[in-house]
């Protein structure tokens, strides 16, 4: 079931939602205000552990600023975070170096080689071994397609190049949660399918990831779970399968007899549509209760010649509108 607000069984002396490890991102509340404009507000989400989770919303609905709270790169304004069972920010110093992130795009060298961008990147980081850090490197490039490149400077890389490069750098160390920003900008469709094999394989060796994106295909084929944001707010979370059952199902019916079909489905509440062809018309099942068997014999009872008969659930796409009210944009 689709919901605002995740389950929760035991509260603390404060009366808090504790958590009993099932996710590996929760928030309580989470509210980041900005002057007097609260770009996220009282935001409840879960993430299970070990999911692929999409995070969806339009241009300026907060997807961005919550991910950059939850990072720690901005200061939450009230709310509680946890992080793999971690208390945020109190708790950024254990938790982090298990979090790798992808955030507004990868910030790189552009006149150092792709090989030397990770190896400043992995010396950065306080918790590796210098030792291994050429084994890191050149594992995170291998894993991303990046070992071809390895020697070329970045700044003659392709923006999908780029991208992978930000992504290889999240991959340094293993990581029980990954966060990643749009991480298919940019990229044609091999690279895409690549970084989504890249996501699957993670997920399949236990990392959570937890994507932002524009791109609902590529959210339909990656993700398990979904949470959507509209203006600030939290206005849906579940299962995929969940999202799409709470929509309108449609019905689409080819016949010559256009006028009559028509006035049939029009006989049954419904508002018919021409659909593209003049043989072709669709209409939402707004009526409680009609099933799509129900219209298909209406239209046979009415000598209505029917060519084709198709039923199918809402899309995620007539999802996000109906929850959001507005069309889905690039940026987030």
């Amino acid at each position: 079931m689709i919901h605002d607000v995740p389950p929760q069984t035991r509260t603390d002396g404060a009366g808090l939602p504790v958590s009993t490890g099932e996710f590996a991102i929760e928030t309580h509340g989470l509210t980041k205000v900005f002057g007097k404009q609260k770009a996220v507000n009282g935001v409840d989400l879960a993430v299970p552990r070990g999911s692929v989770f999409g995070f969806l919303g339009p241009n300026g609905s907060g997807k961005t600023t919550t991910i950059r709270v939850l990072l720690g790169l901005a200061a939450a304004s009230s709310g509680r975070i946890r992080l793999l069972d971690g208390e945020m920010p109190k708790d950024a110093r254990a938790v982090l170096p298990r979090v790798g992130a992808l955030v507004e795009g990868p910030a790189i060298y552009p006149f150092l080689s792709g090989r030397a961008n990770l190896q400043r990147f992995d010396a950065a980081d306080r918790h590796t071994d210098p030792a291994t850090r050429n084994r890191r490197v050149d594992a995170a490039l291998d894993r991303v397609g990046l070992s071809h490149a390895a020697k070329k400077r970045a700044h003659a890389y392709s923006l999908g190049m780029k991208q992978r490069l930000g992504i290889a750098n999240a991959l340094l160390a293993p990581r029980d949660l990954l966060i990643l920003d749009e991480p298919t900008n940019g990229l044609d469709p091999q690279g895409t399918r690549e970084v989504r094999g890249l996501i699957r394989s993670l997920s399949d060796d236990g990392t959570t990831i937890f994507v932002s994106s524009h791109l609902l295909a590529e959210v339909e084929q990656m993700c398990t779970g979904i949470a959507v944001m509209s203006a600030g707010r939290l206005v849906a979370q579940g299962s995929l399968d969940d999202l799409r059952s709470e929509g309108t199902s449609r019905v689409r019916v080819t016949t010559p007899d256009y006028a009559d079909a028509h006035r049939v489905l029009t006989g049954l509440g419904l508002t018919p549509e021409l659909h593209g062809r003049d043989d072709v018309i669709t209409a939402e099942l707004s009526v409680p209760g009609l099933q799509p068997e129900t219209v298909n014999a209406a239209l046979v009872r009415a000598d209505v010649r029917v060519r084709g008969f198709e039923a199918s659930g809402a899309s995620l796409e007539d999802r996000f509108v109906a929850l959001t009210g507005e069309g889905f944009d690039v940026a987030g």
